[in-house]
């Protein structure tokens, strides 16, 4: 699905030969600053490489137009992004911004059990916890309903008691609905328990692939 050919990022990131595959639960493992996080920027069109080109679907990354791309790619970034407004308003802004069908409130309380988020939707999402945002963010991005999704360090805002748990609704939602997932993740544990392929990064470069 995502190929690599001979993509450099700056003095960040260099990879003669990668390859991502559709509908498996991948997992980007390394040390901090190996480049992990550059990668899915780069799958998500946040920025391009300096050197060679990555293809989606045998075409080249670069001339596909970003907004079409992000309605089939969408990224869960380290830290939650969250709007100012409630906890619907802030459901429903990718939507909007897309020009989707606005779902009714069953719906949107029925993603926010799916997290596990036990909130109102005229809950003002500024005043929530910080793992409670980032399980808002996450409901917003399953709500976009993406054929691919990136997420980085997904669990990065949550205690260790609840880690597990959001990795394991992460991974049974993309198994379940026939999904793409692109994931960086601190835990080894976490990625052997939960990848169909794991990739480990060191210093900017694919050293390994396994289970």
């Amino acid at each position: 699905m995502f190929q690599f050919k001979d993509v450099k990022f700056k003095d960040i990131l260099d990879l003669p030969s990668l390859s991502i595959e559709k509908n498996q639960i991948t997992t980007l493992v390394g040390q901090s600053g190996s480049g992990k996080t550059t990668i899915l920027r780069l799958l998500n069109k946040m920025i391009s490489p300096t050197e060679g080109k990555i293809l989606f679907k045998d075409k080249q990354l670069d001339e596909m137009d970003s907004v079409t791309h992000r309605r089939q790619v969408t990224m869960l970034s380290q830290t939650p992004i969250i709007f100012d407004g409630n906890i619907r308003d802030n459901l429903l802004i990718g939507l909007k911004y897309q020009n989707r069908d606005i779902p009714n409130d069953t719906t949107l309380q029925d993603i926010l059990r799916k997290v596990q988020l036990n909130k109102k939707l005229e809950d003002d999402a500024q005043k929530i916890s910080g793992g409670e945002k980032q399980r808002l963010s996450l409901a917003r991005v399953l709500l976009l309903d993406s054929p691919i999704y990136l997420l980085d360090e997904p669990s990065s805002s949550l205690d260790n008691n609840t880690e597990e748990l959001l990795i394991k609704m992460i991974t049974e939602y993309v198994k379940d609905n026939n999904k793409t997932l692109i994931m960086v993740t601190h835990s080894n544990e976490m990625a052997n328990k939960y990848s169909d392929t794991i990739i480990k990064i060191n210093k900017g470069r694919y050293i390994e692939e396994g289970i």
